[in-house]
């Protein structure tokens, strides 16, 4: 057995890195003549729409794509297909701008057969069919979006979401509206202006779907949803295929200047806001076109939008337009594959609780097994945490590095477009971090105890309680503390070794996917935080693998 122990830890480590990107946790995509939602169908929409730019400077263009959406609201069959307009708006927002635009959104209508179609409550889609305007890039001309992606995928993936509801439509409880806003990206100026002068078309709404793409690729990431959750979590957690989602990511954008038509309705209206969180370079540039649009990740919006989209106009408790008003939240986050974690903050809490109690109850019976000194594990915390503020510090600056090679403007912590090479130097740096981590710990002096294990622990434990009471969220130190105490309380009651790989196996699919995401959506400006993240990680799984391959 202690000969395959290796081989069983690589295998976890690359099972659960290609688990966590992509492989059996995300769907493939389905033909122009497959049953149920197919990318193929929504990737022919989005070769019309990404054609020509479409920006607010663009209004020729911005027209043939209205009209072709309306042509194609009407071909699904639409009650009604209705334009409503706002003109002399100055853009974009905050830029020195010499034109002034008109926003023109279209808004279609399909009311549930039957009595009852008047009074219906709705679930109502909305996508921007303005693409990025004009956008200056480092040691290049200034570029223009095709917005294949942004927000090609979300106009697709409405259009094909509704043909596919369309044929249960004699099961409708509730209706469908599908809003496309114009000049979202120079201000949400479509989405304010229906709001605040055709309040009527929400009376009815009882939940929104808003659909964005951040980059062409990648996982569809429901990253942030309405106040009150907890009832659109469950909707949610029960339904979606191939879910991916945080509660903390709706915690972080809140925080983030960053805003979408969704930001607009979102204290008032109950929703869900999905988007990809791809390459920056891919986004509000010239890149953004249809030869990099990715089936995949359209298969992914769809496998999350349907079933959830489906249960909510066929099922009659949701005619209650306020069923999704609530006052709490929940935690959660999920594990590819595995599924959702979704609890309530006080029920997390408990957890959090317990899973400290355990540890201090593992630690105890270590330090009488004498595997471990309080002491030395204290001392080893302090230097783990030292060691991650420079890994954090080194990480930025390898961030200022990349740059300055690339031309561009760095931001501390902050969105870095124009590095082409950013995501391979993330994952080099990462690469080159774990071995300089095992070999710090391969040539370490002293007694090979667990001193430095139950170090990151403590540290684990610690950055847990203070991201619980400042945040309510720490799942990026909660998910490794639960797996490790877990796996080691289950190794001494049973004897079997078997529950290390499996807890690293957890971990692994947890750090995969979440810093990947974190990654992505932060750029190699935040890669000090990911990088720190990363470090405190290894630290945990390197000594845990030296206990799986002892005698």
């Amino acid at each position: 057995m202690k000969k395959i122990r290796p081989l069983i830890l690589a295998f976890t480590v690359v099972a659960s890195a290609l688990v966590a990107w992509g492989l059996f946790s995300r769907p493939r995509p389905k033909a122009l003549d497959a049953e149920g939602f197919s990318a193929a169908r929504v990737l022919q929409d989005i070769e019309v729409i990404s054609r020509k730019h479409h920006s607010v400077a663009h209004p020729e263009e911005r027209a043939e794509v209205r009209a072709y959406l309306a042509s194609r609201l009407h071909s699904l069959g639409a009650d009604s297909v209705a334009f409503y307009t706002y003109d002399s708006i100055v853009g974009p927002k905050g830029k020195h701008v010499e034109y002034l635009f008109d926003a023109t959104d279209v808004l279609a209508e399909f009311a549930p057969l039957g009595a009852g179609a008047d009074s219906a409550t709705y679930l109502m889609f909305v996508a921007h069919a303005d693409s990025r305007y004009s956008q200056p890039m480092p040691r290049r001309d200034t570029v223009w979006s095709y917005g294949a992606a942004d927000d090609g995928y979300g106009l697709g993936v409405a259009l094909e979401t509704v043909n596919c509801l369309l044929k249960d439509r004699a099961s409708w409880k509730q209706g469908v509206k599908v809003l496309f806003t114009d000049a979202e990206e120079a201000g949400m100026d479509g989405m304010y202006g229906i709001w605040e002068n055709n309040r009527e078309v929400f009376e009815n709404v009882g939940l929104i779907v808003n659909i964005e793409a951040r980059g062409p690729w990648g996982p569809a990431l429901l990253f942030e949803t309405s106040p009150g959750s907890s009832k659109i979590l469950d909707l949610y957690s029960k339904n979606a295929r191939h879910p991916f989602t945080y509660s903390l990511t709706t915690v972080v954008y809140n925080m983030m200047p960053n805003f979408t038509d969704f930001t607009v309705v979102k204290d008032h209206i109950p929703g869900m806001n999905f988007s990809t969180v791809a390459d920056v370079n891919h986004y509000h540039t010239d890149l953004d076109n249809f030869s990099n649009v990715s089936a995949a990740t359209v298969q992914h919006y769809g496998s999350q939008i349907l079933p959830v989209a489906h249960e909510y106009v066929c099922g009659e408790e949701y005619s209650d337009r306020s069923y999704f008003v609530s006052d709490t939240d929940t935690v959660n986050f999920t594990f590819p594959l595995l599924g959702i974690v979704n609890m309530s903050p006080e029920l997390y809490r408990i957890v959090n609780i317990v899973l400290l109690l355990l540890f201090v109850l593992l630690f105890v019976i270590e330090i009488r097994r004498g595997s471990v000194r309080l002491g030395s594990s204290l001392g080893a915390a302090s230097i783990v945490l030292a060691s991650a503020i420079g890994v954090l510090a080194l990480g930025e600056g390898a961030a200022w590095v990349c740059a300055r090679i690339a031309g561009a403007r760095f931001k501390l912590f902050g969105v870095i477009a124009g590095i082409k090479f950013d995501n391979a130097a993330m994952i080099v740096l990462t690469v080159l971090l774990f071995a300089l981590t095992l070999l710090v710990y391969l040539r370490r002096k002293g007694n090979r105890d667990n001193t430095l294990l139950f170090g990151v622990l403590v540290l684990d434990a610690l950055l847990s309680a203070v991201l619980l009471a400042a945040l309510g969220e720490n799942l990026m130190f909660f998910i490794p503390l639960f797996c490790c105490v877990a796996a080691l309380l289950l190794w001494r009651i049973s004897g079997w070794k078997f529950w290390i790989p499996l807890a690293e196996a957890v971990i692994l699919l947890h750090a995969f996917s979440f810093l990947y995401a974190l990654a992505m959506a932060l750029t190699i400006g935040a890669y000090g935080a990911v990088a720190m993240i990363a470090f405190i990680d290894i630290a945990l799984l390197i000594p845990m693998s030296e206990i799986y391959l002892k005698d």
